[in-house]
């Protein structure tokens, strides 16, 4: 098994930040966006989406898309658990999963894609080129700012995002955030306190290093 990787991309980061948490060791092999490799014909035949991280399994069959790849290592090594060991934990932690993802996730990849320089023609990730809508960078940004606030005052009642214990859904939301700080230079809001603590804690942890 191995993962096909990007150092610098959030959704690789996404899964080996997980691969972390579960003290898991999977051999990577890096995918050199920056050359563009992820349309090289034999990474192609891999993942027809041209996206990273795939992860390869020993038989050769190739899995993309964060949500299931963490599915199938959470699957394969369920503890310690980090999308619910109950069926109602599982929906609710899903449910914020998905909510990070849609809400903040998409909002930074609006934002990126169709604002920096060196994605011109690339503002949606795979094989197709499309050109970039600065609206949509701006749009974006209010999206992302609109994110903090709404998970400040989710995090004022609870530690963690899908509730008391750290899920997959921390790590979709902490990966974003780190994202959106690095490439837009948006920072936290310094009135969101409980965000802030969140962010702390979130970054203390052995797999925000991964």
């Amino acid at each position: 098994m191995k993962l096909h990787d990007y150092p610098t991309a959030p959704n690789p980061r996404r899964v080996r930040f997980f691969m972390a948490e579960k003290g898991l060791a999977i051999p990577t092999v890096t995918v050199d966006l920056a050359q563009r490799a992820q349309f090289a014909p034999a990474f192609r035949a891999l993942n027809p989406a041209c996206t990273v991280p795939v992860l390869e399994l020993d038989d050769g069959t190739a899995i993309s898309e964060v949500p299931v790849i963490c599915r199938y290592l959470e699957d394969r090594h369920p503890t310690p658990t980090l999308m619910g060991d109950t069926a109602e934990h599982r929906a609710v932690i899903g449910m914020w999963d998905r909510r990070m993802e849609n809400d903040g996730y998409l909002a930074a990849m609006e934002a990126v894609r169709n604002s920096l320089p060196g994605l011109a023609g690339r503002a949606l990730v795979g094989p197709h080129n499309y050109a970039q809508i600065p609206d949509l960078a701006a749009r974006g940004r209010q999206r992302l700012a609109d994110f903090m606030t709404d998970l400040n005052v989710r995090l004022r009642d609870t530690s963690h995002i899908a509730g008391e214990a750290f899920s997959i859904a921390d790590i979709t939301a902490f990966v974003t955030l780190d994202f959106a700080r690095a490439r837009l230079k948006l920072a936290l809001p310094d009135e969101a306190t409980a965000l802030h603590a969140w962010f702390t804690r979130i970054a203390a942890r052995p797999g925000a290093q991964a």
